[in-house]
């Protein structure tokens, strides 16, 4: 067979598609031929690194992702995850790291629009999003305007499709500089025995497109972000999507009637690679060929190429196969929402990938090899090597109050009110808690009393330090964030974003924190359902933190009895759950160490998953059995931080006792693991201590509430209303230009 081919194709057009020699050479080797433009730019989609996950698929395999509850697993849009009578929550988190830091604005709202569109493509309705931020050094030249856009694109489609952003996180680092991250997720309701597929079926079925006209606005995103940035980065601002949040929410609204009346027997998102990536996916799952004709196409450009309409990223589209009695119906159901409804195409069972244009075939490719085969690497890797304890005599002191109120306003511990004023918390009126607690908590509206939790959470200064204890941590704190709220944790998404994976150093993080979360996602009963990779975050070389961003979901059977951060009453006990026998112990790596003293050093808090899930099981009884009155994870900061937290959300204070003749600054700094800062009305303090001790979970009585103040140990009392007034001012301050 001879395809017409109007363009060479050249080592150098190879390479700047992404692709090596050898993977080329695969290529010929798999058609028998050189191939076409088109084929050329459709291998170089389906073979990058985001779309084919080359580098960590022999690590992803390791992570334990089956469980009770999971109805549907990786492999899929998103993963899919019971939560009884009928009900699921389907979620998942992907990353939108490059196109975002070309263009903030655009590449975060498409990042939320390609992660709604996940979660009902599988026939949900988004009921809560949340994002992983994280920004380079404030005082660097571009940060300002890469948070100010990207908190607008987050914003600006979110509020406009009318979904809640419950939570997340924001962090400052100067190793982000030049590669951003953006993690977004989402998670829907659905009904369990409802569940919609990519996986297409039956032969000679129509090929729908849905939703918006195609344009040129996205053309090889996804080979732009499985490559490195250099000096070139402005050129590659055409590679980003536009994205119309209100033509998605009507998609949204069409999909679901839709999929009521029988008509869908597969569907899926047009994300990365568009109209390749999703069409071979249809075909590759269901053992079947797909035919496409371009002509066919809904565009909103003229002359567009075969080329351009194949890698196109578009926003706001789907692929379906359709059961062709349903066709009417379908068509009318799109027309009504203002939607384009086109038949593009046909299965066949050929298992071939043929794509028409102008009357020519510019495509014909195996489908399996294109859409399952692509290569998979074993890539060298090298352990990290974890840094030297720091010396017992080696804690740096300062001033406690002082250190506590620099590091309530510091860059990453400051609120984050700035950026979640500018988001949407209560649409849909689900909302039981704003974002600055533990986890965000939306009611499941079917149900009189269930709500869900969700918290994203990573430390990538641990990870650093240690890929494999930070791994582990990253799971851990989620699932404690969760558990703060008294939900039952009840799976993960995650999103691994790290530095170029061909570099050994770089490989062997991405190995060894892959290690760390499954042993934590075992330990915890918490399997990896869905998510997404992104490597090559550098830029000249330059390598963000090791970032495995951990996204849970927790079910909460009774709402009302849900634990918040903020203190309820003056006069009551302070417990410490999972305390170590000095309260507190580890300065490595602590933002004590970081923020107060300049430091960077010491190994990673160690984390002990069956202390951490005794302690998260007890802390969880004393919610649900009405004992704890507020709960919070004791995590970054360490006792300090999460006392003063509670602290400025009631406007109650707490004095914190001193402990013998312990250093106060591990004690209140130290970010030892598995913590969590308890009240109790005094009346129930010894019901509690008993509960502990036969639990096996060390929980002293360190401190009441009361006051006006935080006093910690023999350190001066600190007002409340000065660690707000430092806690809440400098997000503000920072993005006014009153820092610079």
């Amino acid at each position: 067979m001879t395809i017409p081919n109007a363009i060479p194709i050249t080592p150098e057009l190879v390479a700047a598609h992404g692709l090596k020699p050898e993977e080329y050479d695969r290529i010929l080797e798999l058609i028998g031929r050189e191939p076409t433009f088109t084929e050329l730019g459709i291998f170089s989609a389906m073979w990058n690194e985001h779309c084919s996950y080359k580098s960590s698929k022999k690590w992803l395999k390791t992570l334990p992702t089956k469980g009770p509850r999971v109805l549907q697993g990786p492999g899929e849009n998103a993963g899919v995850v019971d939560i009884d009578d009928g009900d699921c929550v389907v979620f998942k988190m992907e990353s939108h790291n490059h196109p975002s830091f070309i263009e903030p604005y655009q590449g975060a709202a498409t990042g939320v629009g390609g992660i709604l569109r996940d979660v009902f493509t599988m026939g949900a309705r988004p009921v809560a999003a949340m994002n992983a931020l994280r920004f380079g050094a404030p005082d660097h030249p571009k940060t300002r305007h890469l948070v100010a856009g990207v908190v607008a694109g987050v914003g600006g489609y979110g509020n406009s499709f009318g979904v809640p952003t419950v939570g997340g996180e924001v962090e400052f680092d100067a190793r982000y500089n030049g590669n951003i991250l953006v993690n977004a997720f989402a998670a829907g309701l659905a009904k369990s025995n409802a569940i919609f597929l990519s996986q297409a079926k039956g032969v000679g079925l129509p090929v729908v497109y849905l939703g918006a006209k195609t344009g040129r606005d996205g053309v090889g995103g996804a080979t732009m972000a499985s490559a490195e940035f250099d000096e070139s980065i402005e050129e590659k601002r055409p590679t980003v999507q536009v994205g119309d949040p209100f033509t998605e929410k009507c998609l949204l609204e069409a999909c679901l009637e839709l999929m009521q009346t029988g008509a869908v027997i597969a569907i899926q998102d047009m994300g990365a690679a568009g109209l390749t990536c999703s069409a071979v996916e249809m075909g590759a799952k269901g053992d079947l060929g797909i035919e496409l004709d371009l002509d066919k196409v809904p565009v909103r450009e003229e002359r567009m190429t075969a080329y351009e309409m194949m890698l196109s990223e578009s926003q706001e589209r789907m692929l379906m196969v359709l059961s062709p009695e349903k066709e009417q119906q379908a068509e009318a159901i799109f027309h009504k929402w203002g939607l384009d409804f086109a038949i593009v195409g046909k299965t066949t069972d050929d298992l071939r990938f043929r794509v028409l244009h102008q009357g020519e075939e510019v495509a014909n490719l195996p489908i399996k090899e294109l859409g399952d085969e692509a290569p998979e690497y074993d890539r060298p890797w090298v352990e990290p090597k974890a840094p030297a304890p720091l010396a017992e005599n080696d804690i740096p002191q300062a001033d406690i109050a002082d250190a506590l109120l620099k590091l309530v306003g510091s860059p990453n511990n400051c609120s984050r009110r700035w950026v979640y004023e500018q988001y949407d918390t209560l649409i849909q009126g689900n909302s039981l808690q704003l974002p600055g607690g533990d986890a965000g908590v939306v009611r499941v509206d079917t149900h009189p009393t269930k709500a869900l939790a969700f918290s994203s959470d990573v430390t990538p200064r641990y990870v650093e330090a240690d890929p494999f204890e930070g791994g582990k941590q990253a799971v851990a704190e989620c699932w404690r964030n969760i558990t703060a709220t008294g939900a039952l944790p009840l799976a993960a998404t995650d999103n691994l974003n790290f530095g170029n994976p061909e570099r050994p150093e770089i490989m062997g993080q991405l190995v060894f924190a892959i290690r760390g979360i499954g042993e934590a996602c075992k330990a915890l009963d918490f399997p990896i359902v869905s998510g997404n990779v992104s490597l090559y975050n550098e830029t000249n070389g330059q390598a963000i933190l090791p970032t495995p961003t951990i996204g849970g979901v927790g079910l909460l059977n009774d709402w009302s009895k849900m634990a918040r951060i903020r203190f309820a009453a003056q006069g009551e006990a302070i417990l410490l759950a999972g305390a170590p026998s000095s309260w507190g112990t580890h300065l490595g790596q602590s933002v004590y160490l970081r923020d107060i003293h300049g430091r960077a050093d010491g190994p990673a808090p160690h984390v002990d998953l069956v202390e951490e899930k005794k302690a998260g099981e007890f802390v969880r009884g004393l919610i649900e059995d009405g004992l704890a009155t507020a709960v919070h994870d004791c995590s970054s900061g360490g006792l300090a931080l999460a006392v003063a937290e509670m602290a400025m959300a009631s406007g109650i204070g707490a004095s914190i006792n001193a402990l013998n003749d312990a250093d106060p600054i591990p004690v209140f700094f130290g970010e030892d693991q598995g913590r969590y800062v308890v009240t109790v009305k005094e009346e129930n303090v010894d019901a509690v201590l008993v509960r502990a001790e036969a639990a096996g979970v060390f929980c002293p009585w360190i401190g009441r509430t009361g006051g006006s103040t935080v006093k910690l140990g023999q350190a001066r009392p600190v007002a409340i209303e000065q660690l707000r007034s430092a806690h809440e001012s400098w997000f503000p301050d920072f993005m006014s230009g009153e820092l610079a």
